[in-house]
């Protein structure tokens, strides 16, 4: 079955893109929800068509995230958090913390677009990776500090 995305949905693509998926995901949680819409001979064309029209917009966008994702490498982050006598953390570092971070900086980034990929368990300097566009994708630096 294909749909078409309305919005971003990580590990299947991009507002917008065309994709197959399996018909029960599509008809029972993509379709109902509001994310996706059947992938008909019009609504394809309405795509193209919306496509064209998004093309100058979103090179604008992409410039944007570009700079932002220039402002980020070199951005390294202090993250407060409870450390017990062994150096472990109580509790865990989200990307909420991390964007919270990030807003203090004047740099407003949704959570969402946020993720770690290795485990913070103990102080230390650490990576999250920043999906800001389908293509600008950066890192930022943080450091897990005891309160």
């Amino acid at each position: 079955m294909e749909v078409i995305l309305k919005t971003d949905i990580k590990g299947l693509g991009y507002k917008n893109d065309l994709v197959a998926v399996k018909p029960g995901y599509g008809r029972n949680y993509l379709i109902p929800q509001g994310f996706a819409l059947l992938a008909t001979s019009s609504n394809r064309k309405v795509l193209q068509e919306n496509i064209k029209q998004a093309a100058h917009k979103a090179e604008k966008i992409k410039t944007e995230a570009e700079a932002v994702a220039l402002k980020l490498e070199s951005i390294t982050l202090q993250i407060k958090a409870k450390i017990g006598d062994s150096g472990k953390i109580f509790g865990k570092v989200t990307t909420l913390q991390l964007s919270d971070a990030l807003a203090e900086k004047s740099i407003e980034i949704d959570r969402k677009k946020i993720s770690i990929n290795q485990p913070v368990s103990t102080s230390g300097e650490y990576e999250a990776e920043i999906d800001l566009h389908r293509e600008v994708k950066t890192s930022v630096k943080f450091v897990v500090v005891a309160e």
